[in-house]
């Protein structure tokens, strides 16, 4: 255990978590195989959380009662030292709250705890969204972990396909610049089964907004799998980076980017959560390793 990672285990599974964002830096199986994306050139970043806002908002810039306020893409608690409340071998919990450096970029209280524990092979999340203060807190939230892809070395990327528990039919959606569009495009879902490619981030991410499942498991031919499933989630986003990277961002997010077309106050963007004073929202994150068998 170090001040900036603190690594937890059991039942054959090994995650390491980062101070810096609350950040899963590493997920292994018991024979030691890496399953995380280790940060490398074409993207600097394992499994970030998104918050307080998931995507972008037009021109970088949260409106709120007649100010504008700074606010990159996917907000800054990705990029914020979390406080350690406790750690123990098969557990870990980190918070940030605001200070006059957050309020510089996003004018309300909050308090983010995020608590990891293993169970039974099983690498759990449970994210707690608090407003400490005495006006509504608007809010986004998103989970963005980048799996290797793919996960066993010399297997053909496109033998990989995420398997839905429900038919996914419902029309998806895409960005431009950040920014979601309105019109929406026939799902890449075949059935419950969604064909892996590159081709399929040629235009940025697939926006599931109106997806039926809960869960999802991430597979190819032989090697390991991994089975996500959450609760208090509304929508999944899959991405990679265009050009042939090598890992897949599987995505489950309260709230998206600005419509396109969007110019009005933080509080009134489509998406968010609303939580009312000394009230919070939480959220649940699980992700099952599955040996080759």
């Amino acid at each position: 255990m170090t001040d900036d990672i603190h690594t937890i285990s059991s039942g054959g599974v090994i995650a390491s978590i980062k101070s810096e964002g609350a950040e899963l830096c590493s997920l292994k199986t018991a024979s030691g195989q890496e399953l995380l994306w280790q940060a490398g050139p074409a993207w600097p970043r394992h499994a970030p959380w998104l918050f307080p806002i998931v995507g972008r908002l037009k021109d970088d810039q949260l409106r709120h009662r007649g100010k504008t306020f700074p606010m990159t893409q996917h907000g800054f608690a990705r990029d914020l030292r979390f406080d350690w409340l406790e750690r123990t071998a098969q557990s870990c919990t980190l918070q940030l709250t605001d200070s006059d450096a957050t309020r510089a970029r996003y004018p309300f209280a909050f308090r983010l705890t995020i608590t990891y524990r293993i169970d039974f092979g099983s690498l759990q999340a449970s994210i707690e969204i608090a407003n400490p203060g005495d006006e509504m807190l608007p809010a986004s939230f998103g989970a963005h972990p980048a799996f290797n892809w793919p996960l066993t070395s010399g297997q053909a990327k496109q033998s990989y396909r995420l398997l839905f528990p429900y038919p996914e039919s419902a029309p998806t959606r895409r960005l431009r610049g950040g920014l979601m569009l309105e019109q929406t495009e026939p799902s890449p879902v075949q059935g419950a089964v969604l064909p892996l490619s590159e081709d399929l981030f040629a235009d940025d991410a697939v926006i599931l907004d109106a997806i039926e499942s809960r869960s999802l498991r991430y597979q190819g031919e032989g090697g390991p799998s991994i089975e996500m499933a959450w609760d208090g989630f509304r929508e999944l986003g899959i991405w990679s980076k265009p050009g042939g990277a090598p890992f897949l961002c599987i995505e489950p997010w309260r709230g998206y980017a600005s419509p396109i077309g969007f110019n009005g106050e933080f509080t009134d963007k489509p998406g968010l959560m609303h939580i009312a004073p000394d009230a919070a929202e939480i959220l649940t994150l699980g992700v099952e390793v599955h040996e080759a068998k």
